[in-house]
């Protein structure tokens, strides 16, 4: 793991670039939006000056990983030292373009609100990309780091920072439908959640192109038009 931390810190050097950690969550879930990160770092190295600085580095790691309230330190620890940027697409969106397509837009949308905090650098920045597949029609140089999220720092943070955000998003919207119990599972086709799509059917924020939540609503039980 630690070599990988080593070779993010080399690409910066090497290529006198912006590095860039990217990440998302959220494309799993059967409701809510998806969400994106793009993270870079406000200076040159990782770690800090004093115990308590480097104790809070060590909970930049994938956000998995994490309990949600360490998810929560790191959330602040994150904004602290990254320069951030946030993209949100919809359940609506999701549904009209597929979860893939939304995936990449939120990740569009992330680079595009980083770069409104990096105006007037003169480096190129290079995109490290949680995954297998680049940004479709980017105009930023990638590379790919499958498993990053547990690999790469910045994706670590970027990681976190789409994480919180989504889970903040989910408990607001488990206010405005308290039915479904969104604080507790976040979308996520659990027990509690698919006992309740069958019960009440779905809200607004469902994604009505996925199965589950298609099959929920009674009159395309016997209807197969999902493509």
């Amino acid at each position: 793991m630690e070599s990988l931390f080593d070779f993010e810190q080399l690409k910066r050097v090497e290529t006198g670039m912006i590095i860039v950690g990217i990440d998302e969550a959220g494309r799993g879930p059967l409701a809510g939006p998806v969400v994106s990160a793009a993270v870079s770092l406000k200076y040159q190295e990782f770690g800090g000056g004093n115990l308590a600085e480097e104790k809070a580095w060590k909970l930049v790691r994938d956000s998995k990983k994490l309990s949600e309230k360490q998810r929560e330190k790191a959330f602040d620890f994150v904004l602290e030292h990254f320069d951030v940027g946030v993209g949100i697409v919809t359940a609506e969106t999701i549904d009209r373009i597929n979860i893939l397509q939304a995936t990449f837009l939120a990740m569009k949308e992330a680079v595009s609100e980083l770069r409104k905090k990096l105006v007037g650098t003169d480096t190129g920045m290079l995109l490290l990309v949680d995954g297998n597949q680049e940004i479709p029609n980017l105009s930023v140089r990638q590379e790919t780091v499958v498993g990053g999220d547990a690999l790469v720092r910045s994706i670590a943070a970027a990681s976190i920072i789409a994480k919180v955000t989504r889970d903040r998003m989910m408990a607001h919207y488990d206010a405005e439908y308290p039915a479904y119990g969104f604080a507790k599972h976040k979308g996520y086709g659990t027990k509690e959640h698919m006992d309740a799509l069958r019960r009440i059917g779905a809200c607004p924020i469902h994604r009505m192109s996925f199965k589950p939540v298609f099959y929920s609503v009674p009159e395309n039980v016997n209807r197969n038009l999902l493509k």
